[in-house]
C-alpha cells in the first residue's frame, strides 16, 4: 500500500474532492421522537429506526399490557425489556441492516386506541434512542420542548452550513488546514494502531491496516480494507465513532476514492470533530455501505 507522510495524508483526507466525499448524517437527533396515536388511526404504522447493539427506549403515557407484546424476530434481540409503561429494545448483531420488523403493543386500561403498531427499520448505527408515544392529548410543555429542540437543530444546521461554505472558499492542502485553524502546535499527530484494533465477528471486510490522526479540532481514521475473494465491490456510505459510554463523535465526512474489491486492499478515511484535550478512547468505529447489509466494526480505536 502507498506510504504518505502524516501531514500530506491528513491534507488529502480533509481536502478530498467533493465528488468522492460523503457526509454522514447526524445520529439520532437532539431529542426524543414523538408519536401520537389517535382512535381513528389506531392501526396506523410509524417507522422507528433501530440499530444492532444499541438501545431504543419507548416511553408510553399509559400502562402496557405486558403479555400483549408482539415482536417479529424476538429471539434475535439481545434485550426486550417490558416495563410498566416503557419498552427497551436492543437488537443483536444477528439482525441485518435493512430489515423491517413488526412491533405491536397493547394497553392495559382497555381505552381507545387499544394498541400501538410500529415498524422497526434496522439501520447500521444510528437508531432513534428515545421514542415518546402518546395516546392522550399532549401537554403544552411537550410542544414547547419540541419547539425548543427544533430551534437548536436549526441553529446546528446553520452552523454546519457556515462551516461548509468556509471550507469551500478556503485554499486546499496544508494552507487549508492553516486557514481553518486546524493546525495546532503539534501539527498533525499520527498513530499506527496495528494489532491493537479488534474486529467484530461478522464484519464483511478485513481491516489490513488502521491509522489515526489528530489536529487541533479534528480527528481522522484511515482504514485499509480487503474483501474476500468473489465478493461484490464495496463502498462506504456512512460511519459512526462511539465511545464505551455511548457518546458519539460528530462524523464530518467519509472519503473513499475507489470501491473496495477482492483484488486489492483500498483505503477509507473518516473525519470527525474533536478537540485536542478530548478523550482519546477507546472508541468503536462502524462503517456501512450504501445499499446493502455489509458493515465493518472495529474496536479499541484510539487517537494520538
Amino acid at each position: 500500500m502507498p506510504s504518505y507522510s502524516p501531514l500530506i495524508l491528513l491534507a488529502l483526507i480533509l481536502m478530498g474532492e467533493a465528488a468522492s466525499a460523503q457526509v454522514s448524517p447526524a445520529a439520532g437527533g437532539l431529542g426524543a421522537r414523538r408519536i401520537e396515536l389517535a382512535p381513528e388511526a389506531a392501526r396506523a404504522v410509524a417507522e422507528v429506526m433501530v440499530s444492532p447493539g444499541l438501545s431504543t427506549v419507548f416511553n408510553f403515557d399509559s400502562e402496557l399490557l405486558r403479555d400483549g407484546l408482539e415482536l417479529d424476530g424476538r429471539e434475535r434481540f439481545a434485550l426486550v425489556d417490558v416495563g410498566q409503561s416503557t419498552l427497551r429494545l436492543v437488537p443483536s448483531e444477528r439482525i441485518l441492516s435493512g430489515e423491517r420488523l413488526r412491533l405491536m403493543v397493547r394497553f392495559r386500561d382497555g381505552a381507545e386506541p387499544g394498541l400501538g403498531a410500529f415498524v422497526l427499520v434496522v439501520q447500521p448505527a444510528q437508531p432513534e434512542m428515545v421514542v415518546e408515544v402518546y395516546r392522550k392529548k399532549r401537554t403544552v410543555e411537550t410542544y414547547r420542548q419540541e419547539a425548543h429542540e427544533a430551534r437548536i437543530e436549526a441553529e446546528r444546521l446553520r452552523d454546519e452550513l457556515k462551516r461548509m461554505r468556509a471550507e469551500c472558499r478556503g485554499p486546499g492542502g496544508l494552507a487549508g488546514l492553516i486557514s481553518m485553524e486546524l493546525m495546532g502546535t503539534q501539527g498533525v499527530e499520527r498513530r499506527d494502531l496495528g494489532r491493537a484494533v479488534t474486529q467484530a465477528p461478522g464484519s464483511a471486510l478485513m481491516a489490513r491496516a488502521v491509522y489515526s490522526f489528530r489536529t487541533a479540532r479534528r480527528v481522522a481514521v484511515e482504514v485499509w480494507l480487503e474483501l474476500p475473494d468473489g465478493s461484490q465491490p464495496w463502498i462506504a456510505k456512512g460511519a459512526s465513532i462511539r465511545s464505551k459510554s455511548g457518546e458519539e463523535m460528530k462524523v464530518l465526512q467519509v472519503w473513499q476514492d475507489v470501491s473496495v474489491t477482492s483484488e486489492k486492499s483500498r483505503r477509507v478515511a473518516i473525519e470527525a470533530e474533536s478537540t485536542a484535550d478530548a478523550v482519546r478512547g477507546p472508541f468503536t468505529l462502524k462503517l456501512w455501505e450504501a445499499d446493502g447489509p455489509r458493515t465493518v466494526t472495529l474496536g479499541n480505536v484510539t487517537f494520538p
